[in-house]
Order: C-alpha cells, then sequence, then structure tokens
C-alpha cells in the first residue's frame, strides 16, 4: 500500500487491513500489554503500560507535579490542562530517545493510563489522592480538561489517555479482587458514571480501563452493563483491563472456571487489550469455540487503530521533540505554580502569614525533611527536590532549629532506641523557637494501592481519620508548650489533626517543588487560594462501611453535618474577597468579585444548585467554578455557565428528568452550608429561578 493511498484511508481502514494482513495468532498476540514485533507488517514491539498520572511516572526522570488531588484543589481548568500538556511533551520526548535506542520496555510508551476519575466517596481509600475529589462534576470538568491536554489537537494523537478504573471502584483496596461494588441505578447515573460520559463525549478519551471488582455481580472488565453505556456514548477507543483483573474471574470471582473462559468472556464483552497474562490464552479459547476468529479481529482492529492515531507508523509533528524537553525550568515552574494554587489554608488565628522579624523557627516532624511527603503514587523521578524544610531554609534568613521528631508511622526512630526517642529533642527545639511549624501526615507508603504500601494492615486503605500515634503524641506535646504552632499537612486524603494550632495549612502532596511553594505561602508572597475537593470529617466512626456502595451519608452532597470537621468547596485566604451583584439566566449565572484587602490573590468562585424534588440530593450539588485573580482593590465580574444537569434529577431508575420548577443557585467562595458560614463569616448569594 502506498505512501498516497495510506493518506486516504481512516485510521479505521487502515487498522482494519493491517490487522488483515495478519494471522489469527499474530492478531492475538497483539491484544496482550507488551505487543511483540511483527516485522513483516511494520509492527515494532510496543509496551502499552505507561502511568502520567500528574506527570510522566516510573521510566526516570521528569516534571513532577502535585498529586491528582492536590491538581483538584486548583479548581483550575487552564491549569490542569497545562499540567496534562507538559506530561505528554515529556512522555513524547522520551518515547523517542527510548525508541531511538531500540527500548521498548514498560514505561516507555505514549499511551497513558490516566485520570482517574473515580468517586472519592469514602476518605478511607487509599487510592483517593489519585482522583480529583468526590464531587462528580469536578471530576468530569477536571478530567475532560486533562484528557484534552494529554491528546493534544493535532492530526495525531500526542498521547492516549484513558479514563479508569470504569467504573464503580473506590475500595476497599484489601478486597478488590473479590468484591462486589452494589450500586443503585441513581448512585450509578448520578455519582459513579458522570466523569466517564463526559470524558468520552466531550474529550474522546481514546482508552477507557476497567477495574478489579464486580459491579452489581459482573466483572467490571466484562460488564455488559458498563460496556451498554460506552456504546451508549459513542466510545471508539480501545478498552483495557486493569492489571491481572481478567485472571480474578477464574481465581477469585470465581466467575468462570478455566484461563480460557476468562479470556473469552473478557473478549466478547469488549475488553480488547490485556494488562497481565490471561490472553496468553486466547488461540485455546477459539480451539474450544468460546471465541470466533472475528472476535480477535475486532479487538485486535482497536489496539491498531489506536497506534496509529499516535502516528507510530508513520512520520508525525512529535517525532524531533528532544529529551532536553524533559523537566525544564518552565515546567518546574509551572509545577511549583500548581502547588501554590493547591494548598489548602484550614485555619488561621491571624499568625499566618509569618512576620519576617521572627528570630528563631522550629520546623518539626517526620514530613519537614521527606521527599515522599512531596511525590503521592504513580510518580516520576525530579531532577530536583525542595522539602519543606529546604524551601523554609531557602526563604527565612533567621535561625531554623530542625527535629525529625518522631518516625512517621513506628514509635522510634532507631531500632534500638527506646519508645520516642526524639520527643525531647523536638521539644527541646520548640522551646527555644519563636514559632514552631509542625510538618505531619502520610505518605503513600501509608495510603495507596493494595500491594504498593507498607500498610499491610489495611492494603493501602487507612484505618481512620487519625495520624498514626507518633505523630498525635508529638503534635500533642508540641501544642502543651503554648508556643505559636502552624501545622503543616502532607496527605492525599482528609486527616483530622486532633490538637488545637493557630493555623493548620494543607499541602497534599505538592509536587517537587512543594517546599519553595510552601514557604512562599508561610511568609505571605502569596495568599493561599485552594479549595477542598473533598469533606474532612472528624471520625470515621461515623461514617457507613467502607464496603457501601451507596451514596447516603457520604460526600457533601449527602451527608449531614453532624460530622463535617471541614466542608467541601472550603478554604481561607490572607485577603478580603467578597462576592455581590448576583444574578441568574436560566443559562448563566453572573456576580462580581471584589479584593478589599491590600493583599493580590486568587480566589475560587463556586456555584451551587438545589432543587426540591423528592429524589434531588438532599444537599446542594456543584454546578459550576471559577478560578480568578485579582489584584489589590480589583473588582472583576465573573460569568458561569449553569449546565443543563443543574436542572435535571436523576431518578431511581437512572433516568434523568427535570422534575421541578423550583431551584436555587448559590454563589461564593465556598458552599452554602452552615459550617462554611461558620469557619468563613460568610454568606453565600443566592437567586431561585
Amino acid at each position: 500500500m502506498t505512501k498516497s493511498t495510506l493518506n486516504e484511508l481512516t485510521p479505521q481502514q487502515r487498522a482494519e487491513a493491517l490487522a488483515d494482513s495478519l494471522t489469527v495468532q499474530e492478531q492475538a498476540e497483539q491484544l496482550k500489554y507488551d505487543a511483540p514485533a511483527i516485522p513483516k507488517a511494520g509492527l515494532p514491539a510496543y509496551n502499552w503500560w505507561n502511568e502520567g498520572l500528574h506527570g510522566v511516572a516510573r521510566a526516570g526522570t521528569a516534571t513532577m507535579f502535585p498529586q491528582a488531588i492536590g491538581l483538584a484543589a486548583m479548581f483550575d481548568r487552564e491549569q490542569l490542562r497545562r499540567c496534562a500538556e507538559i506530561t505528554a511533551q515529556e512522555a513524547r520526548a522520551k518515547y523517542n530517545a527510548a525508541q531511538a535506542h531500540g527500548d521498548h520496555d514498560i514505561y516507555k510508551g505514549l499511551t497513558l493510563w490516566a485520570p482517574n476519575v473515580n468517586i472519592f466517596r469514602d476518605p478511607r481509600w487509599g487510592r483517593g489522592h489519585e482522583t480529583y475529589g468526590e464531587d462528580p462534576y469536578l471530576t468530569a470538568r477536571l478530567g475532560v480538561e486533562y484528557v484534552k491536554g494529554l491528546q493534544g489537537d493535532g492530526k495525531y494523537l500526542k498521547t492516549a489517555a484513558c479514563a479508569k478504573h470504569f467504573a464503580v471502584h473506590s475500595g476497599p483496596e484489601a478486597e478488590r479482587h473479590t468484591f462486589d461494588a452494589v450500586v443503585s441505578q441513581k448512585d450509578l447515573e448520578e455519582t459513579y458514571l458522570p466523569a466517564f460520559k463526559a470524558l468520552v463525549e466531550e474529550a474522546h478519551v481514546e482508552s477507557v480501563m476497567g477495574a478489579y471488582n464486580l459491579v452489581n455481580g459482573e466483572p467490571a472488565c466484562a460488564s455488559e452493563f458498563l460496556m451498554s453505556k460506552l456504546r451508549e456514548w459513542g466510545f471508539d477507543g480501545y478498552f483495557t483491563s486493569d492489571c491481572w483483573a481478567i485472571r480474578d474471574f477464574h481465581t477469585t470471582h470465581c466467575i468462570t472456571a478455566t484461563a480460557p473462559e476468562s479470556a473469552a468472556l473478557a473478549l466478547k464483552a469488549g475488553c480488547d487489550m490485556n494488562c497481565g497474562n490471561t490472553y496468553l490464552h486466547i488461540l485455546a479459547a477459539l480451539e474450544k469455540g468460546l471465541v470466533t476468529a472475528e472476535d480477535i479481529r475486532r479487538a485486535c482492529v482497536h489496539v491498531l487503530r489506536t497506534r496509529i492515531r499516535l502516528g507510530q507508523l508513520d512520520r508525525t509533528e512529535y517525532d524531533d521533540i528532544p529529551i532536553t524537553d524533559v523537566s525544564t525550568e518552565e515546567s518546574k515552574a509551572v509545577s511549583e505554580e500548581c502547588a501554590l494554587k493547591s494548598a489548602v489554608l484550614l485555619k488561621n488565628n491571624g499568625i499566618l502569614p509569618l512576620s519576617e522579624d521572627i528570630g528563631t523557627i522550629a520546623v518539626i516532624g517526620p514530613n519537614a525533611d521527606s521527599r515522599e511527603a512531596l511525590t503521592g503514587n504513580y510518580n516520576g523521578t525530579a531532577d530536583s527536590y525542595v522539602t519543606f524544610l529546604e524551601g523554609i531554609r531557602e526563604r527565612f534568613s533567621g535561625r531554623i532549629l530542625y527535629s525529625e521528631g518522631c518516625h512517621l508511622y513506628k514509635d522510634r526512630t532507631q531500632g534500638l532506641a527506646q519508645p520516642g526517642n526524639l520527643y525531647s529533642e523536638a521539644l527541646a527545639m520548640a522551646e527555644s523557637a519563636d514559632v514552631v511549624i509542625a510538618c505531619v501526615g502520610l505518605d503513600a507508603s501509608l495510603e495507596g494501592e493494595e500491594g504498593d504500601t507498607g500498610n499491610e494492615f489495611s492494603s493501602g486503605d487507612k484505618p481512620d481519620l487519625r495520624l498514626p500515634e507518633s505523630q498525635r503524641i508529638l503534635l500533642e506535646k508540641l501544642a502543651a508548650l503554648g508556643k505559636p504552632l502552624v501545622v503543616v499537612l502532607a496527605a492525599g486524603s482528609a486527616v483530622n489533626v486532633e490538637v488545637d494550632c493557630d493555623a493548620l495549612l494543607d499541602m497534599w502532596y505538592p509536587g517537587q517543588r512543594g517546599g519553595r511553594a510552601l514557604a512562599k505561602l508561610l511568609f505571605g508572597e502569596v495568599s493561599p487560594s485552594g479549595k477542598l475537593p473533598v469533606t474532612f470529617y472528624k471520625t470515621a466512626d461515623l461514617l457507613p462501611d467502607i464496603r457501601d456502595y451507596s451514596m447516603t451519608g457520604r460526600t457533601y452532597r449527602y451527608c449531614g453535618g453532624e460530622n463535617v470537621l471541614y466542608p467541601f468547596g472550603y478554604g481561607l485566604s490572607y485577603a478580603d474577597i467578597r462576592c455581590t451583584e448576583f444574578s441568574c439566566t436560566r443559562d448563566r449565572a453572573e456576580l462580581t468579585v471584589t479584593n478589599h484587602s491590600d493583599i493580590p490573590a486568587g480566589e475560587v468562585v463556586q456555584l451551587y444548585v438545589k432543587g426540591y424534588s423528592p429524589e434531588d440530593v438532599p444537599n446542594c450539588s456543584l454546578c459550576g467554578f471559577q478560578r480568578v485573580y485579582l489584584a489589590p482593590g480589583e473588582s472583576r465580574r465573573v460569568s458561569i455557565p449553569i449546565p443543563q444537569s443543574a436542572y435535571e434529577t436523576v431518578l431511581s431508575d437512572g433516568s434523568r428528568k427535570v422534575a421541578g420548577s423550583r431551584f436555587t443557585f448559590y454563589a461564593g467562595t465556598s458552599q452554602p452550608d452552615k459550617i462554611s458560614r461558620e469557619l468563613t463569616g460568610r454568606h453565600c448569594l443566592e437567586r431561585r429561578f
């Protein structure tokens, strides 16, 4: 086939012609994530497994952005797309370099298995920090931007994004290979499916990955219900299993008896790609009559189509992107800007920003000088890191006293020492300082994916919302001194620090320059402007069982206020920013936002809707947001589109309709709940429509 002929064919037509030039065995071999080369067809070997959750992961040096939950806290579509664009550029640069050296290994490809748009419905779920939080609207809007940034808008896909894990997946990690997530049609349509639908219909995501667990009795990687949704939305990419999930069909879910049966069930349902090795049994399934040659061909066409869309068989505009485009100064500056925008100021009695006249600062805690506190999981390797301690040292010219204080979770830092061996040092440092900055929290060794953490007691999930005991004791001792105490939290989920401190700043896992961002925030060079993408609860004891996938009692849309510590959408600022002159039409909300202080600051304007139909969510729902930046004294008119979904009620059968004629819209810098009003001293503006 000539080059001119190829140019006249669509990727679908080229994939069909290429597949038809292969034997059935060769077609089947292309359905495993580590696909072999087929020289006669001009197909190089290709490993489909690569990660790009917050920068290119697991393949050496790359720009490391804040973890996904921190990126969500920015409430900033444009900034998130910029992160994805940089990630795609670096993935191409690394791919080009690997190809030039004949390297076709894992984590070197252009198929990035990100973003994770599962709903962070339970704060104990270890993988929640990979997501964009608990709200389906926020998750969908941010996920769409990330996919568009990864895939680009050129003739070829710059990289191929992946919406995962389709679709009802958020713990428990220890049971994910056996668990059946039983969920109502209403919760599916209202909470668990909207982000996936948006990524398919709006962003044209190239890939969807199934989950490990069952969904209402069907394996997520071979669910007729879930696959029917993809067909309904017009998905035309490739579907991949999660890694070794198809093996679970016969080993743990026990819905099939043999590996060939599992391979056949997945393939016939529409799972094109197997991350794992069960598709080694496809030819055996063919011999047994469990699948047809056309089933194999169809899946092969789908995966080849993606490779063609990526331009792997052509010369593309991306082929000359050099390795020097990786981890540039500009990219690292974007990572730092994200860390600044994502930090959420949860409490401040006026101690922040810190005065430049402080004589001595004590920086204490296991996350103070920890690189792991910056990274989260599914991360790459930065070419440089700035820990919290290092960032404060860069910024502050006075005396800094440092003590690790305690181990992250063990009762001592040295095996031969007594429990609490560093408490005395930490207290002595604190007593000698004017201000204490306690850097506490978690890292990906405590919250994360099953098998990837040292958290063997919960396989990555958290047992509760408390700090590890070693850190609780440390904070209690520091608080008892009566010194000015600023707590800096590094974690990917809701944590109750349980002490009365003067200020509490949540940094999430802020990326490679997190320490530099922290210092700028502490000393007022930048005002905090992040908002919580999840609810912070007081205790896990009042939450529903993590195995219960009903939304009742979960997230800001459904929970009562008695267990809420800090609400979704909440975050303080150093500036005095107020909203006025709120008006609504059916399609648009407008309001004026004014900075009444002499501090330049970012702010997130939030729009919520409350319906009054019996089947509407009991509280309110986010339906719009806009990040703004205001100079001192600046006033700006902000316009936020109102989506049609704001007026729709999801009925018990999963259908949508405009069930009511009365709606209230709320606009402000938080959600309109009582606790947000008490914490901020501000009321949201409201209009009935």
